[in-house]
């Protein structure tokens, strides 16, 4: 047998989606079609590949992903992922600042943690949603029982915190016991409580893969499958409760075939010696791959579908298998540790036997080295495996590594330190603004402007003489990050600046005129996202200039999501300043910007652009004495500092 194409690695795991996807459906067939499931996906997806297992999960209708802290939620966003992240234990007061930056939702379980990331929100001007967890008899992460409504009413007192959802864990889900029972009187006898005192929670979940299994009666707003996702049974008395696939398995190759006199020793310290002549394998995996040393002289593996003997110790990268009964085999043929191979299959539960632990710590470890080959619809190629897993950003503080290798890479094709370094910092103030905030992104921007004379009914003639009537019209779509912002108006560049570093500040604008007032004279007309009106829920003058605050509850299912957004501002201009700016300051594909000036007795209008990006020059139109456009394709990026001034005489 020899190496397929896509089979050139030393070791490699398959994951088998599909498989991951049927089980799923069966999962929920067994919740049933009113009960949510968030996909856990904690230890990279249990060490199958937290980011594929994600999409794919997402696919099939998870509604939130579960991790296990900050790290792992921040490399599924920066992978891309949108979806709801809930960080399932306790989360850490360091690791505020990466959950509200990257609107991860947090487990809580004591007041402490409460206030600190509440005046760390109100600092951010954020709000965050949060699930508290209630130890029913854990005895682990969660606040107790007992103290869980006093908890629960201390964050509702809190102005940047959203309680949505509440959750407690078996201890013993996998088997049929009366703990099982006392834990559920526990935590239905809160939710029973908490209605009473007039208290609504969004969210309620506490069955686990065993619980699924066994206590189907149990049923609350949402589950939180695992272990059975992956096609492991919880425990043999719920094998016949579900029908599950395996997804991973776990093979290599043959490097070395040896054949040895009887009396030679294999591997080190002897502990296995040959009775008689011999023909032993090597591969290229030991315990530095996640298989355990504890399998040395025990563990099997399947070649050519037969099952070949580990002989000796397993060693950190090499183990040694007899393959005397196996004549034909050679050197590269597939070596299946975990997984089936023809008729003969070795299970994650058979290797935990074998290596007295348990099948979670198995698939976690095991091939924890070696590149995921990610099997979809029968083939290998349908989606890319990822780099070798220790490069995976994320692995580590991604953002931090990633930034060092560009750094370097400037420095390099610079060849100097110092060049290198100023267009790092360039390109980073440029593309990403603030080091603590995510690079926004928006696309299909499209900016109507009309300039008008005022009309006279509206201003006395001293000031319809002095200033146009403007209105603007932009829409955009981008992916949102909170149910609340903020159009603001400011008096003059220090405002302005101070309005561009608020994250909450969706747009903003510079008005001029010395007898202009900013809240009479400046007025968001218009409000829209997905073509639905969004109401003004606040508007005050602050040290910034003038702020007007929007916001819903019908918002929040689309944070994290992309969504269109409309606006539209009436104003005025100063007639004695003949230009009219139009700056992007972020990343946009896709642009559309029409000035439109018949109603203002405009003369020899024209438009200077400047365009950063691959293809820097836009297509402009005209209509003489109407209007002039600018506009580049849906396809094409600009990046900031970009913009269009147009200039005109009177």
């Amino acid at each position: 047998m020899t190496l397929r194409n896509e089979q050139k690695y030393r070791s490699w795991v398959e994951v088998d989606l599909d498989n991951f996807t049927a089980n799923l459906r069966e999962i929920k067939r067994l919740i049933g079609g009113t009960v949510d499931f968030m996909q856990t996906v904690k230890a990279d997806a249990y060490g199958h590949g937290a980011i594929e297992i994600s999409h794919a999960a997402l696919r099939e209708g998870a509604r939130m992903l579960g991790v296990a802290n900050a790290d792992e939620g921040i490399q599924l966003r920066i992978s891309g992922i949108e979806a709801p992240i809930v960080i399932l234990g306790p989360s850490t007061l360091p690791e505020i600042p990466d959950v509200i930056k990257y609107s991860l939702t947090p487990s809580v379980s004591d007041k402490g943690f409460v206030r600190a990331l509440e005046e760390q929100l109100e600092k951010s001007s954020r709000t965050l949603c949060v699930h508290v967890e209630v130890d029913t008899g854990m005895g682990r992460g969660g606040t107790m029982h007992s103290e869980a409504m006093d908890l629960i009413a201390h964050i509702r007192t809190m102005n940047h915190i959203t309680l949505e959802g509440l959750f407690s864990h078996f201890a013993s889900s996998e088997t049929l016991t009366t703990f099982n029972d006392q834990q559920w009187l526990l935590f239905s006898g809160l939710l029973a409580e908490l209605r009473q005192a007039g208290i609504s929670i969004p969210l309620t979940h506490m069955d686990n893969s065993g619980a699924i299994l066994n206590y189907p009666d149990l049923k609350l707003q949402m589950a939180r499958p695992g272990i059975m996702t992956y096609g492991i049974y919880p425990s043999s008395e719920t094998q016949s409760k579900a029908v599950l696939k395996p997804v991973m398995s776990f093979k290599t190759t043959i490097v070395l075939i040896k054949e040895f006199p009887g009396g030679y020793g294999i591997g080190y310290n002897r502990t296995y010696v040959t009775g008689h002549r011999t023909r032993v394998a090597t591969i290229p995996v030991g315990y530095g791959d996640g298989y355990p040393f504890v399998l040395s002289n025990r563990g099997e593996a399947l070649i050519r579908g037969r099952r070949a003997p580990i002989i000796g110790r397993v060693s950190m990268d090499m183990c040694t298998l007899d393959v005397t009964h196996i004549p034909d085999c050679s050197v590269g043929d597939e070596v299946v540790l975990l997984g089936r191979q023809q008729n003969e299959y070795i299970s994650a539960n058979e290797i935990a036997d074998k290596a007295q632990t348990i099948s979670y710590e198995i698939l976690c470890a095991l091939g924890k080295r070696a590149p995921r080959v990610f099997l979809h619809k029968g083939q290998t190629d349908a989606v890319e495996p990822r780099l070798r897993r220790i490069f995976v950003p994320g692995e580590e503080k991604s953002i931090a590594r990633i930034d060092s290798i560009i750094r370097h890479c400037f420095q390099t094709r610079t060849r100097s330190e110092e060049l290198g370094d100023a267009i790092y910092y360039e390109m980073f103030e440029t593309l990403f603004g603030n080091e603590d905030r995510q690079l926004e992104l928006r696309s299909c921007f499209r900016y109507n402007i009309t300039i008008s004379q005022l009309p006279e009914a509206v201003e006395p003639r001293r000031r319809a003489d002095a200033y146009f009537q403007l209105r603007t019209h932009v829409e955009y779509k981008k992916t949102i990050r909170s149910d609340t912002f903020m159009i603001g108006c400011a008096s003059d560049r220090e405002q302005l600046d101070a309005l561009i570093e608020d994250e909450h500040c969706e747009y903003r604008w510079i008005l001029g005129g010395s007898d202009l007032v900013i809240e009479r004279d400046f007025t968001v007309e218009k409000m829209r996202i997905d073509g639905e009106d969004i109401p003004i829920i606040d508007a005050k003058k602050t040290h910034r200039g003038y702020e007007v605050w929007f916001g819903s509850e019908k918002l929040k299912p689309k944070i994290n999501r992309e969504v269109k957004i409309e606006i539209e501002i009436l104003t005025k201009k100063a007639k004695g300043n003949r230009t009219f700016p139009v700056y992007l300051l972020y990343p946009t594909r896709g642009l559309e910007i029409k000035f439109h000036y018949e109603n203002a007795n405009l003369r020899n209008v024209r438009a200077e652009s400047f365009f950063a990006g691959r293809h820097p020059q836009a297509a402009v139109s005209s209509k003489r004495g109407k209007s002039i456009e600018i506009q580049l394709s849906n396809e094409e990026w600009v990046f900031p500092t970009s913009g269009v001034i147009f200039i005109w005489d009177v």
